[in-house]
């Protein structure tokens, strides 16, 4: 396998790469560094690919870079590169959605085309439900999304889709629902909850708490993700979740049993954009793509906090 990960500096790319080369791959990574935090973040995340002369890294947006010799020789794409978060996608900030998520993603398919791809592998969202699915969530019911986000990763799809129908490019679309682990993106709900309690500070929660998401291991992912460049249906959408539903309080009393003391929690209204449930049937994952998580929540939430103590010793 010669693979392109775009992204490969952000939380589950970098995750990625590192498997992809463990198992043999010449993987060549690309990231442009966006500012949705800080550089020195991502930076450290590929200290491990830099020791590797199987890695390559290219820096620079997808609308800047040269498609034609970055896909020269890739048998598989593993499309990760994306503008990430519900709450900042309001406003002014559509547009920077709009260019990374759904024109990026048109560009790298559109360079895509009569190249002989095994796999095109599309990093998509359980954002793309909405609330109005019924739970478990299937990958054929109505999709509403309730925050612009969630519309421009369901555009992408949607242009993975029309992209196999009319020029056979082979894409799968992964559904993931809310990836967790060590490297997780420092704006998301563990990565602050940990953070917050570690240094003393009040946990924020917005809304009732009684709100539950289906959480995923991001080895979990990866695994799931691997498979899908060999076992995925050229054309077809897999939920990969890891079967850890719980209700955010839930996870406040899991925090302070792995941090030895109680947290101190402000709560705010619900925001925009946010959903209140989610929750992966996986069905079509576990028959096709083989996928089993294997790391449930409380030994998850452990390694990411034993990560982050590593970190600032």
């Amino acid at each position: 396998m010669k693979a392109l990960v775009t992204g490969a500096a952000g939380f589950i790319g970098s995750h990625l790469s590192e498997r992809l080369l463990t198992l043999g791959a010449a993987v060549t990574g690309l990231d442009c560094f966006t500012d949705h935090y800080p550089r020195e973040r991502k930076e450290h995340n590929l200290v491990n690919l830099h020791s590797s002369t199987r890695f390559t890294f290219v820096e620079a947006p997808l609308a800047h870079v040269d498609l034609e010799a970055l896909l020269e020789g890739v048998t598989h794409v593993f499309h990760l590169a994306a503008q990430a978060g519900v709450r900042k996608s309001w406003g002014q900030d559509f547009r920077v959605y709009t260019v990374n998520n759904v024109e990026g993603t048109q560009l790298l398919l559109e360079a895509c085309i009569g190249r002989p791809i095994e796999r095109f592998v599309y990093a998509s969202s359980s954002s793309v439900y909405g609330d109005e699915a019924p739970l478990p969530m299937r990958e054929d019911v109505r999709l509403q999304p309730v925050s612009p986000y969630g519309v421009t990763k369901l555009a992408a799809e949607q242009l993975c889709y029309l992209y196999r129908v009319n020029y056979g490019v082979p894409t799968v679309s992964l559904r993931y629902f809310t990836v967790y682990g060590p490297r997780q993106r420092p704006d998301m709900g563990f990565s602050r909850f940990l953070r917050a309690a570690m240094r003393g500070d009040a946990v924020t929660q917005f809304g009732d708490g009684r709100q539950t998401r289906d959480f995923t291991f991001v080895a979990d992912a990866v695994a799931a993700t691997v498979s899908a460049a060999t076992l995925g249906t050229p054309g077809a959408v897999y939920n990969i979740g890891g079967g850890s539903r719980i209700e955010l309080l839930d996870v406040f009393r899991l925090i302070e049993r792995i941090i030895g003391h109680p947290l101190r929690i402000e709560q705010f209204e619900a925001q925009h954009g946010d959903m209140r449930d989610t929750y992966a049937d996986t069905s079509r994952a576990r028959a096709e793509l083989g996928f089993s998580p294997a790391v449930g929540l409380d030994a998850g939430l452990r390694a990411q906090y034993d990560w982050i103590v590593a970190e600032h010793e």
